[in-house]
């Protein structure tokens, strides 16, 4: 349906998760303010509103607040100090999100105009796991994928092999 007009792999392989996942329609929240990506979703037949650029760590409202049935939170968690105490306000039963995985022979990105563009997190993929349960989720599905980059070097050989994106699906555990 969108084969070549991708920007992006990542972009491809998300909202194949997501259609696979949980398919149209329904309505999400997209943590963030609005991107490019949310007009793929939408054209999917989604309906999607976002977070308005609130930091996340201090003000959850954006998710208490809100009436979505899905959640989704695209390479956001990185940037926030403390990511559980979103992962524990939101209100809807289902949530994809991705982040970049921490690379072994890469250091933590870091912008080096922008100061708020940095991530203080690259999680391993156990590590997000762990981060999803102790906030009440229960992962349904899991993927990976590379992000290789037109260079010539060590590093990017080996990003042709190594995943750099963790992508899931998971459901809010019932309380009892």
């Amino acid at each position: 349906m969108y084969e070549g007009t991708f920007p992006h792999k990542r972009y491809q392989k998300t909202l194949e998760f997501l259609r696979k996942h949980i398919p149209a329609p329904g309505t999400i929240l997209d943590l963030g303010v609005r991107n490019p990506f949310v007009e793929f979703m939408e054209k999917e037949g989604y309906t999607v509103s976002n977070t308005s650029g609130e930091d996340l760590d201090l003000n959850t409202q954006a998710v208490e607040n809100n009436d979505a049935e899905i959640v989704t939170a695209f390479e956001i968690f990185e940037h926030l100090i403390s990511p559980f105490n979103i992962l524990r306000e939101i209100k809807a039963d289902k949530l994809v999100a991705s982040v970049p995985l921490r690379l072994w022979f890469s250091p933590a990105y870091q912008s080096k105009t922008d100061p708020w563009d940095r991530h203080y997190h690259e999680f391993e993929d156990w590590q997000f796991d762990w981060l999803l349960e102790k906030a009440g989720w229960q992962i349904k599905a899991r993927d990976k994928w590379t992000h290789p980059v037109k260079k010539i070097g060590f590093r990017p050989l080996l990003r042709f092999f190594t995943p750099r994106y963790y992508i899931i699906y998971a459901e809010r555990v019932k309380k009892s």
